[in-house]
């Protein structure tokens, strides 16, 4: 369980905050179940409430600056993703951002920024289906590690640019 304070990234809603945990008083919901009231930190004046025990979307901590250093220094070790059938490719996207790991979205940006430049090399553009689920990995791993290592988001693709090439420079 969650505790009122913590930062949470919850589905593709980004970074929110736990603000409490409370019965619900509304017409037709369990009076005895527990709900985390999440306040999205782009959406202020926005409140979810989720079942506690609710496993439908993904929930989890949001990385700490320890946490999120240590993934911007592992770039270089993710691999790919590796989608050999090309009509499965929207499906296995889906499900990487359905899972909601950085790891896994920093997986989907590399492969996303390879197949832009064979396309590119081919004279062709990258697919709308891959342009939106780059923009999505890119906004909630950017979101989530500007956060956590205090960083402008939008600085923060030539801060992990800069990061690996210092890396593989050692």
């Amino acid at each position: 369980m969650f505790e009122k304070g913590e930062f949470l990234i919850y589905g593709n809603h980004g970074i929110c905050r736990l603000e409490d945990i409370v019965h619900m008083n509304v017409a037709g919901v369990d009076k005895n179940q527990l709900y985390y009231m999440l306040v999205p930190l782009h959406l202020k004046e926005s409140k979810i409430y989720i079942p506690v025990d609710s496993t439908k979307v993904s929930m989890r901590r949001a990385l700490n600056s320890q946490e999120a250093a240590q993934l911007v220094d592992g770039v270089v070790d993710i691999d790919a993703v590796s989608v050999e059938d090309e009509k499965q490719r929207e499906y296995v996207y889906k499900k990487i951002m359905e899972k909601g790991r950085p790891q896994d979205w920093i997986c989907m940006i590399k492969t996303l920024y390879i197949r832009r430049k064979e396309r590119n090399s081919q004279g062709k553009k990258i697919t709308a289906i891959d342009e939106k689920y780059l923009r999505m990995a890119e906004e909630n791993l950017y979101s989530e590690l500007s956060f956590a290592l205090g960083i402008k988001k939008e600085n923060m693709e030539e801060y992990i640019t800069n990061r690996v090439n210092a890396l593989k420079d050692k």
